[in-house]
């Protein structure tokens, strides 16, 4: 688990946290009204943003070849770094459809990519930040798929295919993802059976956080972990547009009205 060294001075601004735009799902078109969205949301943040937290997935699929990215997302990309441009600091998260993210986003716009948890410290408290693929007692099948798309040789044979057609097998791969088929109703609440719940729960058992916040459920959840301790998940952008906003003292979970 990397930390960030940093304890975030706020000067009277907040922290904004999203996750789950799939950007490129589930067609272009509707990914383009989309990235607009997105694209308004950071407008309408960026005069109080003191850093802004991209949790994972916010590609539905991303790819580095060591010179070749996938195509698309100009608008997108040309807006985060006008925030970087302005002295904003912005972090992402690599998530499940996006875990092949490496270094692109480092050297072009100074954007630091993690690809575990981290813990930040904001106005003497404690938070714990990740997309949350992988993580608690469930997600078992995923686990699986993850250690072969994590695999040196798995990463080095799929990097042997030439762009159009890993690229091509890929977005065949996320039309089955559960953002592709949202009417499939996997966005109900599970009680204790909320796996990242349950890890949030754990982590607290070992080390304390004022504040859990992870993506990949695709279900804006805020859940008492401890006395003084709240997991919060972030939702997802194609039906939701919900983000957490923090300004030091106090945790929102917020839904963008565009």
């Amino acid at each position: 688990m990397h930390s960030i060294p940093t304890d975030f001075s706020l000067q009277g601004k907040n922290l904004y946290f999203a996750s789950d735009f799939h950007l490129g799902a589930p067609s272009e078109a509707e990914s383009k009204i989309r990235e607009k969205r997105i694209i308004r949301w950071l407008e309408s943040i960026e005069d109080q943003a003191a850093g802004v937290f991209l949790v994972g997935d916010i590609f539905d699929f991303w790819f580095e070849y060591k010179q070749v990215v996938p195509k698309g997302f100009i608008p997108f990309i040309a807006k985060i770094s006008q925030l970087r441009d302005r002295g904003i600091p912005v972090f992402f998260f690599t998530g499940n459809h996006d875990l092949w993210m490496k270094d692109y986003f480092t050297h072009e716009l100074g954007i630091p990519v993690y690809t575990e948890p981290i813990t930040i410290a904001v106005a003497g408290k404690s938070i714990l930040i990740g997309h949350g693929d992988g993580l608690g007692p469930g997600d078992h099948s995923y686990k699986l798929i993850k250690k072969v798309f994590t695999n040196p040789l798995a990463k080095w044979l799929f990097r042997w295919l030439h762009p159009d057609i890993g690229i091509k097998l890929a977005k065949l791969w996320s039309g089955h993802s559960r953002i592709s088929n949202i009417e499939k109703d996997e966005n109900r609440f599970l009680g204790d059976d909320e796996w990242l719940w349950a890890y949030c729960k754990e982590m607290e058992a070992k080390t304390h956080h004022d504040l859990y916040i992870f993506g990949h459920r695709h279900l804006p959840l805020e859940l008492e972990v401890g006395e003084n301790s709240t997991y919060y998940n972030l939702g997802e952008w194609v039906t939701q547009n919900t983000f957490l906003e923090f300004d030091g003292k106090e945790a929102q979970l917020k839904t963008f009205e565009h």
